[in-house]
């Protein structure tokens, strides 16, 4: 989190943070942020150089679909939400501190209650056990945190992720910065312009989220993992 936009939130109602105006600013390229866990305040990023993790050239390890397809986790969305994002936001080894305080998961709670935010949720025996959450608007998917209690749950919630956003039409998953970690699954990082080219694009896409009650749902998601299986092409995210 390297790159702060002129934009800060002081939490004192200087500027009031609305669900809707979360919208917009995603629309445009923002994204919020809290210093800390433990302040009511939000800043505003615009990074000059943006993550994403483009869905035609997503690196699925077979090692992680093997597991992933071997029914070791249950994985669904939007089963509980709020349970996720407090995961996400939760301390753990290595990462003593977090940026989501409980402003920014009121505000995604509303989000999610209107259908612009959801989850990808790993369970095992039970016990929610890794997970994601992010914004879905048009094509668009703003991808914020995830969390893992369990070996390669959290990767198995990213594959599930991946494998959703192909068979809804989707055809930008943001991730904000671009990490080690995203990088062995295809993630890259572009220039903002050439991010908001994309976005403008994406966000005229009407895309859906699958939805997992409705039937089939479920046997094409587990077809779309499959699919990714070692289809990794490399891909500049150009355009």
């Amino acid at each position: 989190m390297t790159s702060q936009d002129s934009g800060q939130d002081s939490g004192d109602g200087a500027m009031a943070v609305t669900p809707d105006l979360m919208i917009r600013a995603y629309s445009v390229g923002l994204f919020p942020m809290a210093p800390d866990a433990g302040t009511d305040h939000l800043d505003w990023y615009d990074p000059q150089m943006r993550g994403i993790l483009p869905l035609d050239g997503f690196h699925a390890p077979r090692r992680l679909v093997r597991t992933v397809l071997s029914g070791q986790f249950d994985i669904v969305a939007d089963r509980d939400f709020e349970a996720t994002i407090r995961a996400c936001a939760a301390p753990a080894p290595g990462r003593e501190t977090t940026w989501i305080n409980d402003r920014i998961i009121r505000l995604f709670c509303e989000l999610h209650a209107r259908g612009h935010a959801h989850s990808v949720e790993t369970w095992q025996d039970g016990r929610l056990v890794g997970g994601l959450y992010g914004v879905a608007i048009g094509g668009a998917f703003f991808g914020e945190s995830m969390f893992s209690r369990a070996r390669d749950a959290s990767k198995a919630a990213l594959l599930s992720l991946a494998a959703r956003l192909r068979l809804g039409g989707f055809t930008l998953l943001d991730t904000q910065f671009g990490t080690s970690h995203l990088a062995q699954f295809g993630g890259i990082e572009i220039p903002a312009r050439r991010y908001k080219r994309r976005l403008a694009r994406a966000l005229s896409v009407p895309a859906r989220w699958p939805d997992d009650r409705a039937a089939g749902t479920a046997g094409a998601i587990r077809d779309e993992m499959a699919a990714l299986r070692g289809a990794f092409r490399t891909s500049d995210g150009s355009g």
